[in-house]
């Protein structure tokens, strides 16, 4: 007998022995059943129909041809019918919070969209004013408004008094602020971190006003005597010089007192997120640093601050957006003058938000008034939304913190 009618033979017999064991098992299963059903309760009778199915199951799985694969090698086949693994919501629930996700952040959109079609609506009598307003609105630096003569206003000196008055608040608050979280998240106890955290925290809860007031009545007053020195020694930079003063009480309601009270009320937020991040670090990367042999500040410097640039970005920003919008404070600590000026202790200055606080009584005097300042607030928007766009531009380079 050759070689492959061997193999013939025992694979013939393999499978008969396979057929006798299947048929054995049925029968001894059987045979359970029967017994079981003798002496049956509602539980016996439940468990052994339950054993008999598994054993059929079983038999007819093994008695199943294999399945081959690639490499000519059998596989076990498993019974049950195949399931595609797929990110679908399949569940009701699933569906049901995938629909209110996905109309949590269409109803942003929308509301961002009708606030905009708001502004536009109301400020659009101020921006076609055309020959009933003696000004430019984009370049008149006064905001005049009587019954007895023709309007004249222009955004030019509130959109300059914004912006340099929330950029004085970035380079005085955010470093400091960076500082505060490096602290509290790296180098203080973690019971003295908690306390720091909690009463830096607390300092966002602060009324704008108490700022405002603090500002005027304490900190303008005793800072008349340095904004004296920095003109004196500092003028020649021309920002801090102020050539109409020739005493100290002549200094007061500018734009540098304006940016030092910004400064202090966006401290809590960009601090607030700044810790947040820094305690993100991963523990695998600052390890590293330290077998190395770096110190603690280039511990910070080479794995801290690298990995929280993003979130560093995004807390200034955050502190923009409050420095941009401020009212109250700002108003009080501003001496309203309607001009551009270089000179940030000179008294006075102006911003979208103080001016329609303090310009809002007085505008319905005037057929454009209102629309004038909602014009103003609409300039407020887009600036906000470009500001925070550029910021979501500079994020996105770093693409592990894009949502």
């Amino acid at each position: 007998m050759t070689d492959d009618e061997d193999r013939e033979d025992s694979g013939g017999s393999d499978v008969g022995r396979a057929a006798g064991a299947t048929d054995q098992a049925a029968a001894a299963d059987d045979a359970l059943h029967e017994v079981a059903a003798s002496r049956q309760t509602a539980a016996t009778g439940s468990m052994a129909a339950n054993l008999s199915a598994n054993a059929r199951r079983r038999a007819t799985d093994a008695s199943a041809p294999a399945a081959r694969t690639t490499d000519g090698l059998t596989a076990p086949r498993r019974g049950g019918p195949a399931r595609d693994i797929s990110g679908q919501a399949n569940r009701m629930g699933d569906r049901v919070f995938k629909g209110l996700a996905a109309g949590s952040g269409a109803l942003l959109l929308v509301v961002m969209a009708a606030i905009a079609g708001f502004l536009i609506w109301k400020a659009w009598p101020a921006l076609t004013a055309g020959n009933a307003n003696a000004g430019n609105l984009f370049t008149t630096q006064t905001w005049y408004f009587s019954s007895e003569s023709k309007p004249n206003f222009g955004v030019a000196a509130l959109a300059f008094g914004t912006v340099v008055s929330s950029l004085l608040a970035m380079i005085i608050g955010v470093p400091i602020a960076i500082g505060i979280a490096l602290y509290i998240s790296q180098y203080a106890p973690h019971r003295l971190a908690t306390t720091l955290g909690g009463l830096v925290d607390l300092l966002a809860a602060v009324p704008s006003l108490i700022f405002g007031m603090w500002g005027l009545y304490l900190l303008i007053p005793k800072t008349q005597g340095f904004q004296s020195w920095l003109n004196d020694y500092f003028g020649w930079t021309y920002i801090l010089g102020n050539p109409s003063a020739t005493a100290a009480n002549q200094f007061g309601k500018s734009l540098l007192m304006a940016g030092v009270v910004l400064a202090i009320m966006i401290l809590p937020v960009v601090s607030a997120v700044c810790r947040e991040v820094f305690l993100q670090t991963p523990a695998e990367t600052i390890d590293a640093a330290w077998a190395l042999g770096a110190t603690k500040w280039e511990t910070i410097r080479t794995a801290v601050l690298p990995f929280g640039r993003a979130g560093m970005i995004s807390a200034a920003m955050l502190g923009l957006g409050r420095a941009l919008g401020e009212t109250i404070a700002v108003a009080l600590v501003l001496n309203s003058g309607f001009t551009i000026n270089g000179h940030l202790t000179v008294p006075g200055g102006d911003t979208f938000a103080s001016t329609i606080a303090l310009k809002f009584g007085e505008a319905g005097g005037s057929e454009l008034g209102i629309p004038a300042l909602v014009t103003a607030g609409l300039f407020l928007f887009v600036i906000t939304l470009v500001v925070n766009a550029i910021a979501r531009a500079v994020i996105a380079r770093r693409k592990e913190f894009i949502a």
